[in-house]
């Protein structure tokens, strides 16, 4: 099963703009192998990675299984049949507790996780940025979401640095597209 087909990333681009391309290659460990594995339900091979600003900060998310002081940007899957906006809108309430209005389409990257062992799994991400009115930031999933705030661009770095202190190949990833995002979104430039 196809979650996100062609033609819904050309109307996606026809709504919210071209996004830059980036291809990366990101080694895995076997553990983190089972991780991608079990979160590809039903085949997919995607996440809406969501940039969500209100006066100059960014919601960021922990999971569960995260050091303390790591945080980054909510993101999830589209459900089968789900439409780009109401599976952002799903997410960022999951993930932070926030009405969000969808802005601009950032960035598409094409990633391939490689695992020596287990093979190479593909695996798309597509990042926007998106506002809100709201001010208090509290998540609803309490299973997925240890904790939800709001943060400066510039804790963004230490994020970094952290996620590449672990050796989850998925959080390496996270870092690097943290870094990305950093050299074209403007609240990164202040």
């Amino acid at each position: 099963m196809i979650f996100v087909p062609p033609e819904a990333i050309a109307a996606w681009e026809e709504r919210y703009g071209t996004p830059r391309e980036w291809n990366h290659d990101q080694p895995i460990t076997e553990h983190d192998h089972g991780i991608i594995t079990r979160s590809q339900k039903q085949g997919r091979h995607h996440d809406i990675t969501l940039y969500i600003e209100r006066n100059g900060l960014i919601a960021v998310i922990a999971k569960p299984f995260y050091p303390d002081g790591l945080y980054r940007a909510p993101s999830g899957g589209l459900k089968p049949g789900e439409s780009l906006e109401d599976g952002a809108q799903r997410e960022a309430f999951e993930e932070t507790g926030l009405p969000i209005t969808l802005h601009r389409y950032l960035l598409r990257t094409n990633v391939n996780f490689q695992s020596s062992t287990l093979g190479d799994i593909e695996w798309h991400s597509h990042i926007f940025t998106a506002t809100t009115d709201q001010t208090d930031i509290a998540h609803t999933d309490h299973d997925e979401i240890r904790g939800s705030r709001w943060a400066e661009p510039s804790e963004f770095p230490t994020f970094g640095e952290i996620m590449r202190q672990t050796e989850n190949g998925g959080l390496h990833y996270r870092a690097t597209l943290h870094e990305r995002i950093a050299e074209m979104h403007p609240l990164f430039q202040m």
